[in-house]
């Protein structure tokens, strides 16, 4: 396939060490946390107009909220292990756009690389008007000021070289570390009395009223979609791995962290979350009003300043979101022209690698959407169908990646090859791809539930509206192209294989040297968690 070759020799520059280790984790885990960008109001009267899906994280109950979120989690971790056997061995520009058109057909490619350019696009507006909600904290006058600040600030820093995003990811993703393990401590310590009350919670909100699973099956399968906006973004690590140094080693290395980055910042989370707020809280949930657990937890360990710190804080994490988002989107719609699927003029780059023209029409689209916010009650409005838009295209994506990477098993096989013989043969084995694939079709199936009783005709349409316009990308390039859906003994899957060059053995060693030198543990423990 000459247009995956050409895409290996005409990647931008490459990310270095530290950038491509903390970038993948940080996530959109770049939309990283639904909990991180949600921020809301304590009794210091933050105010939000987001709907009420946003924060039915907890108001759905507990057991809905923990179970939720482990079964995303759990497809997630599948997901990057089937990813992660592929771009080790294929660390090509666009990812899992590239390995759809590859291992599938440039049909199925052209679909899901159009679907997630436009989920990154709409991410950064998502992201910009978010932030400008949650000044409104501080201040009513000029809130759209900071972010156009923060849009230009993106759209610069991403002009000037891939490791200017990558260093800003990395401190990002270290305050957002620092951030989660206060959260988790005081919240332990909120629950067993260190709170303003001075008495011990326990699990006594698990059996309050209707919980721990409220509303019913509807009630958890509306989680889904929230969830998998939260877990939204761990899969672009794919589209870092054609500009990651050593991917070899680092590739792997990064997806086994997704494991702790997931238990660490999501599950334990909604753990603490689950257990210190009460799904009933007033103002939890309306059309109107929404409440920052984390703010929340705050309020209850008696801290004044805890609405102006996490909220500071999630501003932090809104800038790492838009700027994950904005940087996967250009390298998406650079990849699509790699495989002319998009114009060409999207692969032109700067000195520096950057793909500017791709970069230009990202932050464009973003800067049109975040416009919008500006019409009557625009600012909620966008950010609810942004985040369900984003959230079902991220579920869109896992499945296509199931897809790629059981045909890509298949055909590996096939062509007489052994398992044994890939760079990172998945831990999970044979049956990874063929979970990903059924349970995310259940998720996406089921998540619109409540939608049908009573009837919700905007439920309905955030649900399921992403499905045929992903069919008609497929079908229509499909058509158009006349393409035919090759069979596994077809498949390309010699060229374009990663071979390690003399900087990855030196690398190599570098990091073993330090690993097993007098201050090994700690650097382990940083390449563990960074």
């Amino acid at each position: 396939m000459p247009d995956v070759e050409k895409a290996q020799g005409e990647q931008p520059s490459a990310l270095s060490e530290k950038s491509s280790i903390s970038a993948p984790g940080s996530g959109h885990a770049a939309h990283d946390h639904e909990h991180e960008r949600a921020a809301g109001l304590d009794e210091e009267d933050l105010r939000r107009g987001l709907s009420s899906r946003q924060v039915s994280m907890i108001a759905s109950g507990p057991a809905s909220l923990l179970l939720n979120y482990s079964i995303v989690g759990g497809i997630v971790f599948l997901v990057m292990l089937c990813l992660g056997e592929m771009a080790t061995e294929f660390p090509l520009a666009g990812s899992f756009s590239t390995y759809s058109t590859r291992f599938v057909d440039p049909a199925f490619g052209f679909a899901i690389g159009w679907n997630y350019w436009a989920n990154d696009a709409i991410s950064v507006a998502g992201d910009l008007t978010a932030a400008q909600l949650i000044m409104s904290y501080w201040t009513d006058h000029l809130t759209w000021l900071p972010s156009i600040f923060f849009w230009v600030f993106l759209l610069v820093l991403n002009s000037i070289h891939v490791k200017a995003y990558g260093e800003l990811e990395y401190w990002l993703s270290l305050l957002k570390i620092i951030s989660i393990i206060i959260f988790f401590f005081l919240g332990i310590a909120v629950n067993v009395g260190g709170n303003t009350a001075g008495t011990y919670i326990g699990g006594q909100y698990w059996t309050l009223g209707e919980a721990p699973f409220v509303g019913g099956f509807g009630g958890f399968a509306s989680l889904f979609v929230t969830a998998s906006f939260a877990f939204g973004g761990t899969e672009s690590i794919g589209i870092t791995a054609g500009e990651t140094k050593n991917p070899t080693r680092n590739m792997p290395r990064v997806i086994r962290n997704v494991f702790f980055r997931i238990i660490i910042f999501y599950i334990l989370t909604v753990i603490i979350i689950g257990f210190d707020i009460p799904y009933n809280t007033p103002n939890l949930s309306n059309k109107v009003t929404a409440t920052s657990p984390f703010t929340l937890v705050f309020a209850k360990a008696g801290s004044t300043a805890g609405g102006s710190f996490m909220n500071t804080v999630i501003l932090t994490s809104i800038l790492s979101a838009g700027n994950h988002a904005l940087y996967a989107g250009t390298r998406v719609l650079y990849g699509l022209a790699v495989v002319r699927q998009a114009p060409a003029i999207f692969k032109r780059t700067n000195r520096n690698g950057v793909p500017y023209v791709a970069l230009a029409a990202t932050s464009s689209v973003s800067l049109v959407f975040f416009g919008a916010s500006f019409l009557p009650n625009g600012g909620a409005q966008i950010w609810n169908w942004a985040q369900n838009l984003v959230g079902v295209s991220n579920q869109i994506a896992w499945w296509c990646i199931g897809v790629a990477s059981w045909r890509f098993r298949a055909a590996w096989q096939k062509q007489g090859r052994q398992i044994s013989d890939l760079k990172y043969p998945n831990p999970a084995g044979a049956w990874a791809a063929p979970i990903v694939v059924v349970s995310v079709t259940f998720i996406i199936l089921v998540q619109g539930w409540s939608a049908f009783a009573p009837w919700d005709t905007e439920s309905f349409f955030a649900s399921y509206v992403e499905l045929p316009l992903f069919l008609i990308l497929y079908l229509g390039w499909r058509v158009v192209k006349g393409i035919r859906t090759p069979s596994v003994e077809d498949i390309d899957v010699d060229s374009g294989r990663y071979v390690e060059r003399e900087e990855d053995k030196e690398n190599n060693e570098t990091i073993d040297r330090r690993e097993k030198g007098k201050f090994g543990w700690a650097w382990k423990l940083y390449n563990a968690v960074l």
